[in-house]
């Protein structure tokens, strides 16, 4: 329920908090103190439109706070978790709207931004606000199937209901994607077919295209490769003993002739000698590579051609001639895919059949509960219509079969409140025939029978006593009283006799000052909501008799 609204320069208010409690709770107030402000301010933290004109003159930004305890709204809080906005040590859920003097605003809960979308549907689940003015729940068509399926249909049918639609639904969707692949698989899998063709013609090998770069590199440089070969062999064995190795091996021989040669020397001889023997090796390889060496000009030819081959298919398919063979397994994978869709297209055929028999036995039960209930909701709610001065209205809740083939995620049926307020008149749309004052006191008639099993555990009801005698108006305050064991009711009046049947009452009044219009609100007790009842039946002018009055008024309760 709603435990505390915070309001900082909202349109006349300068700061203001209440605290609300369970039960009834009546705002009274004289025309034009304010009253409207505080349920407008509530609004916003429930997703209503801003504009910058409700930001109090002089401020930068009006701010306000809707605090609600939901340690029994279920929905309100698996969504919270579900969106990861839980408290983790509290039930408490804060609401809360800031408005800039540009007229742009931001949305919170429980401190984290939120989008304008999310706040409207958290707040529908906590708080409903039954007035003439654009939060009139009743006249969305969405509220009518709602406000039914709450009254009479078993949760868990409810929930085998929605599970049968999701499964069918995710199914249908994967068929209908996977029928319309298929009329295009003729001509991609002709595409796909030309295209693995022509490359497994080219038999591409495992590391080819390196392979034959390297390879190609070698042959290019064939000249400069034999003539550095066949100069290196020279300079190392020249038959002039000018060689490389006949002048080392000298110089190792001169060295060792020497007969008491120093200790250096003996280091600088190993080390010719170690040289000496891998020059020899280096030379014997150097020669072994020559004599095997082959320019072969008709190889370097072919590998040019093949080079030209996979350079040409790679940018066929827009990748390096490396890639190819991914490619070719791509194909592969696709065309194997294509073939397959048929016998994948066949088993979600049958699994459609299935799933749409599960759906309509489910949907079945739901009709039955649906159409035994809306005889029994009617019944109850046209019971009530005598009580709030509306004798001759009559109230029909129609179940229509839809026409969809296919199954539909809230039932066979739409559901819709009709209502006729004159004798024999047709049952109609309540949009087109219900006034504002009318809509008000159907939607109380509604909430009175149907608030044993609603989800929403706060009603604000404003200004329902429009236009009504003061006998009507006793029946709604004994209405909305009743109501209030049920669920948190807040009832902005004119009447005394409701505001009487209140079990709290706030005062909303306006002062004028040096520093501007400021709108307030008081709580009143005692002999204060003696004097406010009075007020509202004699005006400020109250007489001792009307006070007598009113004390009998709120004693009777």
């Amino acid at each position: 329920m709603l435990l505390q609204l915070s309001i900082q320069n909202y349109a006349t208010v300068d700061r203001l908090e209440i605290e609300f409690n369970s039960g009834m709770s009546c705002i009274t107030g004289e025309t034009g103190a304010g009253k409207s402000i505080i349920l407008g301010a509530l609004g916003l933290t429930l997703g209503d439109r801003a504009d910058k004109t409700i930001v109090r003159d002089g401020k930068d930004r009006a701010d306000i706070c809707a605090e609600f305890d939901t340690a029994d709204i279920d929905v309100a809080r698996i969504w919270l978790d579900r969106k990861d906005l839980c408290c983790e040590q509290t039930s408490t859920c804060i609401l809360r709207r800031v408005v800039n003097k540009d007229g742009r605003s931001k949305a919170y809960i429980n401190g984290t931004a939120v989008t304008m979308k999310s706040l409207k549907d958290l707040g529908e689940m906590l708080l409903d606000i039954h007035s003439q003015h654009e939060h009139q729940s009743l006249l969305q068509k969405s509220t009518h199937q709602k406000l039914l399926d709450d009254f009479c249909l078993d949760r868990n049918l409810r929930g085998k209901l929605s599970s049968a639609w999701r499964q069918w639904h995710q199914n249908f969707k994967d068929m209908t994607e996977l029928k319309n692949l298929s009329e295009e698989n003729s001509a991609e899998i002709q595409l796909l077919t030309y295209q693995l063709s022509e490359l497994e013609e080219l038999e591409i090998k495992e590391n080819e295209f390196a392979r034959l770069e390297s390879e190609f590199k070698e042959l290019s440089d064939a000249e400069e490769i034999i003539l550095a070969t066949s100069q290196t062999l020279s300079a190392c064995e020249s038959e002039s003993n000018q060689g490389v190795l006949s002048l080392i091996s000298k110089a190792t021989h001169t060295l060792r002739n020497i007969k008491n040669k120093p200790h250096q020397l003996e280091e600088i001889l190993l080390t010719l000698a170690s040289a000496e023997i891998q020059l020899e090796e280096a030379v014997s390889d150097l020669r072994s590579f020559h004599e095997k060496f082959d320019a072969n000009p008709d190889r370097l030819a072919e590998i040019n051609l093949r080079l030209g081959q996979l350079h040409g298919m790679a940018r066929k398919h827009n990748v390096t001639p490396q890639n190819l063979l991914e490619v070719i397994d791509s194909l592969r994978s696709q065309l194997h895919q294509f073939k397959n869709s048929g016998s994948e297209l066949d088993r979600l055929a049958e699994n459609d059949k299935l799933l749409r028999e599960q759906y309509e036995l489910i949907s079945k039960q739901v009709t039955k509960q649906r159409l035994d209930g809306a005889k029994i909701l009617s019944l109850q709610i046209n019971k009530q219509f005598s009580k709030l001065s509306m004798q001759h209205a009559k109230l029909e809740i129609c179940c229509t079969t839809k026409d969809e083939e296919t199954p539909a995620e809230g039932g066979r049926e739409s559901v819709e409140i009709l209502v006729s307020t004159n004798p024999g008149a047709k049952a109609e749309a309540l949009a087109k025939i219900a006034s504002g004052g009318e809509l008000s006191r159907i939607s109380l008639a509604i909430q009175v029978i149907a608030a044993q099993t609603s989800q929403i555990p706060s009603l604000v009801f404003d200004e329902v006593d429009v236009g009504i005698g003061g006998g009507v108006a006793k029946s709604i305050g004994n209405l909305l009283r009743n109501l209030g064991e049920k669920a948190q009711i807040l009832c902005v009046t004119h009447q005394a006799q409701v505001a009487s049947q209140g079990n709290h009452h706030f005062s909303v009044t306006k002062e004028t000052g040096e520093h501007g219009t400021l709108t307030c609100i008081e709580e009143l007790s005692g002999e204060a909501v003696v004097n406010e009842i009075a007020r509202m039946l004699g005006g400020d002018d109250f007489t001792d008799e009307s006070l007598a009055h009113a004390e009998q008024m709120i004693i009777s309760h």
